[in-house]
């Protein structure tokens, strides 16, 4: 594929609620900060990709309350389009219009403000309205029943999903963007409250408050104006079936096709050994371990054996959400941007918890229930 690179990145810091800040407010913060860090002004970008969700905001339309936030009033006005779902997929929409010819730098930037809402009675909402709505379903329970198939199937204990909540926990205290700083034991997430049998309080995500964005560029435009760019080495997406009786929710095929494709664009052929870190979307502690199986990062049933390793083997295996991730700051929609700019900050060399000497790393970012939809990318040096 042609290069496109990650070129500048910005991001909130994440907590609940942030009473005092609209939702222009995160934007405007995250998009000059994303500006700042590329060393560009809004008048060097081509057009604009906000991503929001009309659910979590309360409103219709939700983009318009953020255009101007972004930079699309700047001038004689900028070309601005929006996407609802996760960020990642925002991010999958400005790189096309780069590859299209028709921009040589795009600014994508998304938001939540997951606090002002009621997570149960906005994710019910995403079940069929006729035959499922009256359930009672959300995501929360819908996720405990991908739980309970998922680690009945391959024998996974309860410790072993503890431990992702440990291990995220831990490695966010140096985050200093994170919602959540504190210390875990395993016995601390086992007597936690539980949620939806298997789900306890500490193995789900917090509903954060915040935003983030990123500047993409073409090729010229990046080798022209940044002295520490990024490179999309592969980009993929895919979906399956939106009901939940429709798929097999102890595997993934749609984020096993996404990875396949992706990995093949980069040029990967074993991502366990040519991936060298890894933010990956987890909602809740034990998605760390399906999707690292789907991603090829571990064997099918094997992703709870290779955290407990990892708990006892000094910097045993690939790393996984060294920024702590979504167990320890989750804005809905944003979610998956962060992946992408803590991907970045690695290869860099500026995360808070740097992996030694990164060549390529992971993000992944997921849409819709019980990881309905998924975007994988491939980022490096």
């Amino acid at each position: 594929m042609d290069k496109v690179a990650v070129i500048g990145v910005g991001q909130t810091s994440f907590d609940a609620p942030k009473t005092e800040l609209t939702y222009a407010d995160l934007v405007y913060e995250a998009a000059a900060a994303a500006l700042q860090d590329a060393r560009l002004s809004i008048k060097d970008i081509g057009n604009i990709v906000t991503v929001s969700n009309d659910f979590w905001d309360g409103r219709t339309i939700s983009s318009m309350a953020v255009g101007d936030a972004a930079g699309a009033a700047f001038e004689d006005g900028k070309n601005i389009s929006t996407v609802e779902g996760d960020s990642t997929f925002g991010a999958f929409y400005g790189m096309s219009r780069i590859l299209s010819g028709s921009y040589e730098a795009t600014l994508v930037v998304a938001h939540s403000k997951g606090s002002e809402g009621d997570n149960r009675l906005i994710t019910n909402a995403f079940f069929d309205p006729v035959y499922e709505r009256s359930l009672g379903m959300d995501s929360i329970t819908s996720a405990a029943l991908q739980a309970r198939i998922y680690l009945d199937k391959y024998g996974i204990s309860e410790r072993q999903t503890a431990l992702v909540a440990v291990k995220n926990r831990k490695n966010a205290l140096k985050n200093p963007k994170a919602h959540l700083r504190q210390e875990l034991t395993v016995e601390d997430v086992l007597r936690s409250r539980c949620l939806a049998p298997p789900i306890r309080l500490y193995e789900a995500c917090p509903i954060s408050d915040g935003a983030a964005a990123i500047i993409l560029a073409s090729e010229s435009f990046a080798k022209k104006h940044s002295e520490k760019p990024v490179w999309v080495e592969g980009a993929a997406f895919c979906a399956d079936a939106y009901r939940l009786g429709d798929r097999n929710l102890w595997e993934s095929p749609a984020l096993r096709q996404a990875a396949k494709k992706a990995y093949s664009i980069a040029g990967i052929a074993n991502p366990k050994k040519e991936i060298d870190a890894a933010e990956i979307y987890e909602a809740f502690a034990y998605q760390e371990l399906l999707w690292s199986e789907e991603l090829g990062l571990a064997d099918p049933g094997q992703g709870g054996s290779l955290v407990e390793s990892r708990a006892t083997e000094a910097n045993g295996g690939l790393p996984i959400n060294p920024s702590g991730g979504c167990l320890c700051a989750h804005a809905v929609v944003a979610a998956g941007l962060v992946r992408m700019i803590e991907a970045v900050l690695q290869l860099r060399g500026e995360s808070a918890n740097q992996v030694r000497n990164p060549g390529r790393v992971l993000a992944h970012g997921q849409n819709g229930l019980c990881g309905q939809s998924h975007c994988v990318w491939v980022l490096g040096r």
